[in-house]
């Protein structure tokens, strides 16, 4: 179906593992053809991918690491790690958004595999198999944040890195990554969120601690609206990533 992809139609998966809102991939779907534009839609995932991207190298070391990227979406983190030397296999459920993330791996010469295939379907197919797995503003768009949680971890080899990022839920999440960066900056489409589906950092510690992932450590990432800069700090109030390393068995 894709260029470069083993794709798997959605349609012929377990529907018990395919854990999505059908309006989520529709809506990010319909932007498809804009994620490689930096000043579109998608212009925070480019400005955020270099700290985020350095901050996952500097736990894991990418280079000779067998890698997925879980909602890889159009590829932006995807050909990042592989331009390090990790060998990558994005995975999503958009159609659309692998189309535009396979031609521009063509387009770039990054040689990253993609797969339309769940996080949950893979897991089951390829256990432990991978050294590192990444997902990254993701779990606030889908139904069941744990199960993601669990099959991010069931990838993984023992002793293997998993990372995550999403969005805190309290009030303070809600004026800035909705009200503000929705309907005042306008920096993303409105309807982006739902805040009902944010999370917690103790609520993620505890999907994963029951997943059998061990922290490591947990940056908050904000934004500047003054200066239009992004930094890494301990300020989880509002976006934040966790590192953790899968119990060695």
């Amino acid at each position: 179906m894709t260029l470069q992809s083993q794709t798997l139609s959605a349609a012929t998966q377990d529907p018990l593992r395919r854990n999505a809102d059908p309006k989520e991939i529709d809506k990010f779907s319909e932007l498809a053809h804009r994620w490689w534009d930096p000043q579109s839609e998608f212009k925070p995932l480019h400005e955020l991918n270099p700290l985020r991207l350095d901050w996952i190298d500097g736990i894991a070391g990418l280079a000779g690491k067998r890698v997925v990227d879980v909602g890889c979406g159009g590829g932006i983190l995807s050909e990042s790690m592989a331009r390090l030397g990790a060998t990558v296999r994005g995975i999503d459920l958009s159609t659309k958004a692998l189309k535009v993330a396979d031609l521009h791996s063509l387009e770039s010469g990054v040689v990253v595999n993609y797969e339309e295939i769940a996080a949950e379907a893979l897991a089951a197919r390829e256990p432990a198999s991978v050294d590192v797995v990444t997902c990254m503003e993701m779990l606030e768009h889908v139904p069941d944040p744990a199960s993601i949680v669990q099959a991010c971890a069931t990838l993984v080899k023992p002793g293997g890195h998993v990372f995550f990022s999403t969005i805190n839920r309290n009030l303070k999440a809600y004026l800035l990554a909705i009200v503000g960066a929705e309907y005042v900056l306008n920096m993303l489409p409105r309807g982006t969120h739902d805040y009902d589906k944010f999370i917690t950092p103790s609520e993620l510690a505890r999907f994963a601690r029951q997943a059998g992932l061990d922290l490591i450590e947990m940056r908050g990432m904000t934004y500047n609206p003054l200066s239009q800069v992004y930094a890494l700090n301990r300020d989880t109030d509002v976006n934040y990533m966790m590192a953790f390393r899968r119990v060695a068995a």
